[in-house]
C-alpha cells in the first residue's frame, strides 16, 4: 500500500491545509480521441516494488496502443500529495493521478478531477460492484475509479484460541457481548500471558464508522457535515476501557506500542492478542509476520445490519486538466479492466475491485491472498458511506488524538467526543 499506516497519517496531518488548488481545469469540450501521437502523464505514490509493476503495465499499455506514450511519476506518500497540490495549482496536473478517499473531495469539489462520465466511450464501468464503484463518486458524480477495495475483519490466532482451549465463535451469530466474553475468556486461561484482543476502535475510521453504523448512525452526512452523534463514538470508547479494566483487551500503552510498531511486528502478529481487527487484504502480511494460522471472522453484528462496506483502497482519477482526456480515460480504463493489466499488478494495490479481473487473477494468488478474496465475496456490504468531505483529510490523527486520550484516561469519552465532533466539523467549514 502507501507504506506505514504512521507515515500514511502524519502525512495527512502535514497536508490537510496544503491542498490550496485552482480549478483552472480543461476547456470542457468534448472527449475525443486525437489523430496525433499523443503523451501522458500518470503519477502515484509508492516504493520501488509498486513502481516496477505499474512501469511494467504501462508498457503493455503502450503496445496495445502505439500512438500513446506515458510518462510514469512516483513518490513517496508525503511527497506525492504536496507535489499533486503544486502541479494542480499550476494548472500541470498529471494527466491521470493515484486518488486517496482522503482527498477524493477535495480535488472533485475544487474542478481539478474530471467527471469520468464525460469520458464513458473510453472507460468501462460494467464489471464493477455497485457499492464498490460508488466509493469513487462525489455529489453523485463519479470522479475516480477504485483500484482494489477491502472489508474490515475479525482476525483470528487459531492456534491460540486452540492452546488455550478456546472455541473459535461462530461469526454468523456472535454479539459484541459474546466477544467481550470471549476477549475476558482467553486473557483468563492464558493466566495472563496475553489480551484477548487488540483495541476494536478508534485508531482508525474504519472502526467508527462501522460501530456507527450497527447504531444507525455515520459519520458524515451526503452534504459533507459530521453527522455522528458523540454518544455513539463515546460508547465505542466505553466498550474498550471496560474490557481493558478486565484484561480482555490491551492496555492503551500497549495499544499505542503495537500501532508505533507496524503491522508486522504488532500484537496480532506476536501473538500479543488472540484476536484483533484489521483489514481483510492484511491477512497476508500477517500470516507470513506471524507464521501462525490467522483466519478472517465477520465482525460482531455483522449477520444483521449492513455495517460492512467496501474501502477503497486507492483510485485512479483523470485530471481536468488533461489536454487528452480521451486517451487518460484508456490508460485509465487499462488498468482497472484489462487481463493483461491484472496479471502484472496482481493484488499490489489491493484485491482487484473489478470483479472478473478478480477472478482472473485468483487462480495465481497464494493461499494467503485467496483467504482475503473468499473473505471479502463473502460479506454484503451495506450503501457506500460518503466520502470524506472536503476539509476533513486529518480525521484520522484527529480520532487518534482523541482516542489516546480516552484510553488513557485523561479525558471522559463523553467530553472527548463532543471535542471531537466540534473540532472536525471546524475544519470542514473552514475549507468550504
Amino acid at each position: 500500500m502507501s507504506g506505514s499506516a504512521k507515515a500514511r497519517l502524519l502525512g495527512a496531518v502535514a497536508l490537510s491545509g496544503a491542498l490550496v488548488l485552482t480549478a483552472c481545469g480543461s476547456s470542457g469540450g468534448a472527449v475525443e480521441r486525437s489523430d496525433d501521437q499523443v503523451t501522458l502523464r500518470v503519477t502515484w505514490w509508492g516504493e520501488e516494488t509498486r513502481a516496477g509493476l505499474t512501469q511494467e503495465a504501462i508498457a503493455a499499455f503502450e503496445k496495445e496502443y502505439p500512438d500513446i506514450t506515458v510518462k510514469g511519476e512516483f513518490k513517496d506518500w508525503d511527497g506525492y500529495w504536496d507535489a499533486l497540490a503544486t502541479t494542480t495549482a499550476a494548472n500541470d496536473s498529471p494527466d491521470v493521478v493515484q486518488m486517496d478517499e482522503l482527498y477524493l473531495a477535495s480535488y472533485a469539489e475544487r474542478g481539478s478531477l474530471l467527471d469520468l462520465g464525460e469520458a464513458g466511450e473510453f472507460l468501462d464501468t460494467s464489471q464493477f460492484d455497485e457499492e464498490s464503484l460508488k466509493t469513487g463518486e462525489v455529489d453523485g458524480t463519479q470522479y475516480a475509479m477504485p483500484i482494489g477495495v477491502g472489508v474490515l475483519a475479525n482476525i483470528v490466532n487459531v492456534d491460540l484460541f486452540e492452546k488455550y482451549g478456546v472455541d473459535v465463535p461462530d461469526d454468523a451469530t456472535w454479539t459484541w457481548d459474546d466477544y467481550a466474553d470471549l476477549a475476558d475468556e482467553l486473557a483468563e486461561k492464558s493466566e495472563g500471558k496475553l489480551n484477548g484482543s487488540s483495541i476494536t476502535g478508534g485508531m482508525d475510521t474504519g472502526s467508527v464508522r462501522y460501530w456507527a453504523r450497527l447504531h444507525d448512525d455515520e459519520l458524515f452526512d451526503k452534504n459533507g457535515d459530521v453527522t455522528l452523534d458523540p454518544q455513539t463514538l463515546a460508547s465505542m470508547w466505553q466498550y474498550n476501557l471496560d474490557l481493558m479494566g478486565s484484561g480482555g483487551v490491551e492496555s492503551a500503552a500497549q495499544a499505542v506500542e503495537s500501532y508505533n510498531a507496524g503491522l508486522e511486528a504488532g500484537s496480532l502478529a506476536t501473538g500479543k492478542v488472540a484476536m484483533g481487527f484489521s483489514y481483510n487484504t492484511q491477512i497476508t502480511a500477517l500470516r507470513e509476520a506471524s507464521g501462525a494460522d490467522l483466519r478472517l471472522l465477520r465482525l460482531p453484528g455483522s449477520g444483521g445490519a449492513d455495517a460492512a462496506y467496501f474501502k477503497p483502497s486507492m483510485y485512479w482519477a483523470v485530471s481536468s486538466q488533461s489536454d487528452h482526456p480521451a486517451e487518460a480515460a484508456l490508460l485509465t480504463d487499462f488498468l482497472v479492466n484489462h487481463k493483461a493489466a491484472g496479471d502484472i499488478l496482481g493484488t499490489e494495490r489491493g484485491i482487484p475491485a473489478n470483479g472478473e479481473v478478480r477472478k482472473a487473477v485468483t487462480a495465481d494468488l497464494t493461499e494467503n491472498d485467496k483467504i482475503a478474496v473468499e473473505y471479502m465475496e463473502s460479506v454484503t456490504p451495506g450503501p457506500s458511506p460518503v466520502v470524506t468531505p472536503k476539509g476533513g483529510s486529518g480525521v484520522e490523527p484527529m480520532l487518534q488524538r482523541y482516542t489516546q486520550e480516552v484510553y488513557a484516561e485523561q479525558t471522559p469519552p463523553e467530553k472527548a467526543a463532543q471535542a471531537f465532533v466540534d473540532e472536525l466539523q471546524s475544519e470542514i467549514d473552514s475549507a468550504k
